[in-house]
Formats: C-alpha cells, structure tokens, sequence
C-alpha cells in the first residue's frame, strides 16, 4: 500500500506530481485506442506508465477512462438488442479490463520506480458523457455501479480512487462515499468552466461544502484548458481544506480523438502550473494532450 507516503508529502505541504494522459499518448504514438490497449498491447500500456514514472510522477492513473459495463452497453439499443448482436464477452470484459488496467500500472511500478514510492490511481469517470450531466443516473443506481467498478481496482491493488473529469456534485458524492465505504483513498477531479463553476452552475464552495464532510482526501480540476482552470482554482483554493490540484488538458477535442497543438510546450505549461503552485496548488499533472516530457518539466516545482 504506497497511498500513506503520498498522503504524508501532502501532510507536510510538498509536491505531488500526478502523470499525463494516457489515451492521447497512445493516439500520439500512432496507435488506436481500441480496448485501450490492455488485452492487444499490454507491452504498449506499460511503457508509458513507465515513461510518466520515469519522468517523475509520484501517482500514475490507470488506462481505463469511461472503461465500465454501462460504456459498453450504451452502443445498443437494449438488452435484448446487446444480447442479439452483441459479443459474447460483454458481460464481463469491462471488469477483466478494469483489474488489467491496474495490473499493468503496477507491473509498471515494479519495472520503472526503482524503489521510490510512486501510488497506483484508479482513474474512473462519470457513468455518463463527461461532459454532459444531464445524462447522469440517478445517485441511488449510481452507487450501485460505482460499487461495482471500486470493488473490481481495490481487488487488482489500486492504492486510491482518482474520480475525474467529474460534472457535477450529486454523482461525485454518490462515487465518493462508495469509494471510502470500501476503505479507498479518493480525490475527486471536476471540469470547470471559464467562469470557474462546474458544468452544472454549482459553485466550488458547493461543492467543498459537500464533499469534505464525505472524507475526501483532495480536491482537483482537470480536463479544461489552463485557463479555465485558473478562474476555477481561485475559487477552489479559497473554500477548501484538503489538498488541492490541477491537470488541464492542452490542444483540442476533435471528436472521437483529440487535436495536438503547439500551445502549451513543456516550458510554457511549468510557468502556469509554476503559477498554481504559487496559488497553493499541491497536486498538479497533465490530462489529453500532455506527454512525459510535460511532466518531467513540472520536476523543477520540487525545489
């Protein structure tokens, strides 16, 4: 369990460098995103959870955004369609893919961190869209399949939940007291807007106000542009008491993969998250688009 050595460089106020993407730096590196990788090119995975400990990161998410059984089922019309046309395996491959993808962030760990403590995170996402939370399920049946999904990464060895890229503060409590009800660290991570609210109109002080009597361990923002990020963390920082961070993406969504800029080269994106820091910031990474040279730039942050 590495979890209790990144909770006491927090304690302590010290950095905590969390990785980059992983689906861009798969599309990045000329292959398809297809099963994310973890069944056809496991050997494809792990390198780059290698390359992100390598480069520094004190925690490493696993391969498996929006990876759970409803995703899968979502592409039928209902059950009787999937069971009609749908492969054979569909009822299970969302777990065998979810425990696959902390095995391979541990296996990881074991090949790159040399001993160093470097934490295993379960990435998990909203059951819906991300970035829609009008389609979010009920909390009650929520639960249920966050329930689901956390048992299968507490069983594989996952150290902590990273719920990210979250939209809105019903879904994000039903995850979270599911996630401590099983006895998993969790930080939770929210999309904000250039406003600094979340997809829903709630408020940062809202939201804190109910997820820290829940015992959430940190408080982050990712998948937005930096700059949305910025207006967002002024007023996370000013409402939170627990450990607070920041992974925007860089580039552009080009649905269904992702557009690469040149806007935030490693030198640019160490001034911004220089200047989160600087805010009070402790956690901070990169979500789509950033890379492992990225994250070995945000290495200087440690002095």
């Amino acid at each position: 369990m590495t979890y209790p050595a990144i909770g006491k460089k927090l304690g302590a106020g010290e950095m905590v460098i969390l990785d980059g993407a992983i689906g861009t730096e798969i599309l990045r590196r000329n292959v398809t995103w297809a099963d994310h990788q973890l069944a056809s090119r496991p050997e494809f995975v792990r390198g780059i959870h290698e390359d992100y400990i390598r480069a520094g990161a004190d925690v490493i998410s696993t391969n498996s955004f929006q990876l759970c059984r409803r995703a899968l089922y979502n592409h039928f019309r209902d059950e009787a369609h999937r069971r009609q046309i749908g492969a054979a395996d569909l009822d299970q491959r969302a777990d065998k893919l979810l425990a696959a993808s902390v095995r391979l962030a541990i296996e990881s760990r074991e090949r790159a961190a040399s001993g160093r403590p470097v934490a295993v995170a379960a990435a998990i996402t909203t059951l819906e869209w991300c970035f829609r939370p009008d389609l979010a399920p009920a909390p009650q049946q929520a639960k249920r399949e966050y329930r689901e999904i956390f048992q299968v990464v507490k069983d594989a060895g996952a150290d902590l939940v990273l719920l990210e890229t979250l939209n809105s503060i019903s879904e994000a409590c039903a995850a979270l007291e599911v996630a401590k009800s099983l006895g998993l660290p969790c930080w939770t991570s929210f999309v904000c807007d250039e406003r600094g609210r979340l997809f829903t109109g709630e408020t940062m002080a809202e939201m804190v106000a109910a997820l820290e009597p829940l015992g959430v361990d940190a408080i982050l923002l990712n998948c937005a542009p930096p700059g949305d990020i910025n207006a967002g963390l002024k007023e996370l920082l000013a409402q939170a008491h627990v450990a607070t961070g920041a992974y925007p993406h860089i580039g552009r969504f080009d649905p269904p993969e992702w557009m690469f800029t040149d806007e935030y080269p490693p030198a640019r994106y160490l001034q911004v998250a220089t200047s989160w820091k600087q805010m009070g910031a402790r956690i901070l990474g990169g979500c789509c688009g950033t890379t492992p040279d990225h994250i070995a730039a945000l290495g200087d942050l440690r002095q």
